[in-house]
């Protein structure tokens, strides 16, 4: 399995819902046609169970599944990588732990140097944002379209963009440089197929 080259990323929306919701959840957007799928819980119960049974879903239908931040939960479960911020484990950590397959990403927030230095490290991807105002991520720090577009002249590794990503505001970043949408409200906030669904025609 390897990292996609485009389309939708989803990332868990695990606030006030069960197990089963979540899983319910990630099975719509699967079919709604989703493109890889981050494990993001900040207050998990049982962490290792909801990995666990949404690696098997995710695998199911070969789409990978990166943990947010966990290495040692990835490790545990079989996840396909991480992803990880600037406060979390670094990347030669992660590589060193989970192996040279594991597809590791890395949050570059608004810095082009960053995603280099990303790059030279062996990550599979380099994520920007957020872009627009977000409920996941209220304080993130403000991503500007031109790091898009810079970063698109230097970087190699596919490119993601976060923060706010709706089917109406989402070409603006793929015409920028960036290669992939990562989402979570937009997708989980409501019905999942039919929210996956309406950011597929921004692919074609």
């Amino acid at each position: 399995m390897n990292f996609p080259q485009s389309g939708l990323y989803a990332i868990t929306k695990t606030e006030h819902k069960t197990a089963e919701q979540i899983i319910a959840d990630v099975s719509e957007a699967i079919k709604g046609g989703i493109k890889i799928l981050q494990y993001r819980d900040k207050h998990p119960t049982d962490a290792t169970y909801l990995a666990g049974a949404l690696k098997e879903l995710c695998h199911a239908d070969n789409i990978p599944l990166l943990i947010n931040d966990d290495i040692k939960l990835a490790k545990r479960i079989g996840a396909d990588g991480v992803h990880i911020g600037k406060n979390d484990a670094l990347l030669s950590h992660a590589r060193e732990i989970l192996g040279k397959k594991a597809m590791i990403g890395i949050s570059c927030y608004n810095s082009v140097e960053l995603a280099l230095q990303a790059q030279k490290l062996s990550a599979d991807y380099v994520a920007f944002g957020r872009f627009f105002p977000s409920s996941s991520k209220p304080l993130a720090t403000a991503a500007q379209i031109s790091s898009l577009q810079q970063a698109k002249t230097c970087i190699n590794v596919p490119i993601v963009a976060i923060g706010g990503i709706l089917p109406d505001n989402g070409a603006e970043l793929l015409s920028a440089g960036a290669d992939i949408l990562a989402v979570i409200g937009g997708v989980f906030n409501s019905t999942p197929y039919q929210s996956t669904q309406a950011y597929q025609s921004l692919f074609k």
